[in-house]
């Protein structure tokens, strides 16, 4: 195999899994661990991948990329309908008690079936009280049945329309939520949990301190991804739901953390 067409699988492979290891390209393809590293310094020139330990990354895994919500939105929608179909069945067929939902597409997606299928009378609980600082959250449950709503206010990021800032963090550690659905942009062995801003990384260190229950709310694609700030370690962590199993490192740690994993 050239050289050339080397490289466009190893992008190619970048591009659908968000990091390779030199060690696994050198198996995959036969050739020594010194000629993956000059492959993956080619790349790296031209600006398609960057080089980390052990291997390379996606561009779009730069620790401070944050894509809008809008785009967001978008990306494996299948995987994040799924993940909040089973989040919703975690509550039960009577959800009640108090349930913090995180800003973030995913939890918005849980927002939205939960409005449903109380809307359709499909799950009739003895009262839900659910609190948010997403105004995206706070949107779709305004006026649901069977749902009590309370916003938590704060300067909003029109980046993520989450509301932030020290009076949301204060107000976060005033609760004790039975269960907290957490989002996150990364989750890694090392790093744990993961965001690119840091007042959203304050909020939601506030929501996993003052939960009952940290549900983490994560598809496959930020397996392994580490954003600028760490906001709690997988210790911290009582249910992660995602769309594929984790592998490696990373579900050795999950495993030793007592981590339980759902595969939705």
């Amino acid at each position: 195999m050239y050289a050339t067409e080397r490289q466009q699988q190893i992008e190619q492979l970048i591009a659908s899994d968000g990091r390779v290891a030199v060690i696994e390209l050198a198996d995959r393809f036969g050739v020594t661990t010194e000629t993956v590293r000059r492959d993956l310094a080619h790349l790296e020139r031209t600006g398609l991948v960057r080089r980390v330990h052990g291997g390379a990354v996606s561009r779009g895994r730069l620790s401070t990329v944050e894509s809008s919500l809008a785009e967001r939105t978008s990306l494996r929608s299948g995987a994040k309908q799924a993940i909040a179909r089973a989040a919703v069945e975690l509550l039960g067929d009577g959800p009640d008690g108090a349930v913090y939902l995180d800003a973030g597409t995913t939890t918005a997606a849980v927002a939205q079936l939960l409005s449903q299928t109380l809307s359709h009378g499909e799950r009739i609980g003895g009262g839900l009280e659910v609190v948010t600082h997403s105004m995206t959250v706070a949107h779709t449950l305004a006026g649901a049945p069977g749902v009590g709503l309370s916003a938590i206010g704060g300067r909003v990021r029109g980046l993520t329309a989450a509301a932030v800032g020290a009076g949301t963090v204060e107000a976060i550690g005033r609760l004790r939520p039975d269960t907290a659905f957490v989002g996150v942009n990364g989750v890694s062995a090392a790093f744990g949990l993961s965001t690119p801003d840091p007042d959203e990384a304050a909020v939601k260190r506030a929501i996993v301190a003052s939960a009952r229950r940290v549900v983490v709310l994560a598809d496959a694609g930020k397996f392994d991804a580490e954003l600028l700030v760490s906001f709690a370690p997988l210790t911290a962590v009582d249910v992660l739901i995602t769309d594929a199993a984790p592998r490696g490192e990373l579900a050795r740690v999950l495993d030793d953390a007592g981590v339980e994993v759902q595969v939705a």
